[in-house]
């Protein structure tokens, strides 16, 4: 996770920052990503199998303590269940959707879960994707204020004329319009930048 955040804020090729064969300019952009990094009030919780009422409880001490602009859960699916849906784990990631949208009332902050979606995208001619496709979804789109999704033309296809774009799906949108925008992707700095800025 770091390694990703250090590329994506200094513009570092992650191959060459994992491989140690890094230019002078990768290091004084590295240098410079690690003291805003540094200074940057972010919590990265990495702890395996955690619940929902770990998440809660972790997520009301950090606002108390430090307060809270964002949590972020990646991925949704991850998340275990309080196991009293062992045999239905739809229902169980639904129970855990609703968990976070009462968190974020809670506390007021907004929570962005990453999801997977289901192998139905690989499976059709077009791998644009939809609502339907969140995996396991039981009731995350119900639940959700917002759903985007991130497509890359290129991924599919290698000759594709969009090579470098990607497509930023607004699918649900409760407060605003739904709708597409683009942005220009490094994957090798793992970043995404404005088209006019690229």
């Amino acid at each position: 996770m770091a390694d990703s955040l250090l590329c994506s804020i200094g513009g570092i090729d992650a191959w060459r920052l994992r491989t140690g064969n890094l230019n002078e300019q990768d290091f004084a952009n590295l240098n410079e990503a690690m003291g805003i990094l540094s200074e940057a009030k972010l919590f990265i919780d990495d702890t395996p199998l955690l619940n929902i009422t770990n998440i809660r409880a972790k997520a009301r001490r950090l606002q108390m303590e430090h307060g809270l602009d964002i949590i972020i859960v990646d991925y949704l699916q991850l998340i275990e269940g309080h196991g009293r849906n062992n045999d239905n784990r739809v229902q169980e990631v639904s129970d855990i959707s609703r968990a976070l949208k009462a968190l974020a009332r809670e506390i007021n902050v907004p929570v962005l879960a990453l999801s997977q979606l289901s192998r139905a995208v690989e499976s059709r001619p077009d791998k644009m994707p939809q609502l339907s496709d969140l995996r396991e979804s039981g009731s995350i789109e119900q639940d959700a204020d917002v759903v985007m999704f991130i497509y890359r033309d290129e991924y599919y296809h290698r000759e594709t004329e969009k090579k470098g774009i990607a497509d930023i799906l607004i699918r649900k949108h409760r407060n605003g319009p739904v709708g597409d925008l683009q942005l220009f992707f490094r994957p090798e700095q793992r970043r995404f930048y404005d088209l006019d800025k690229r």
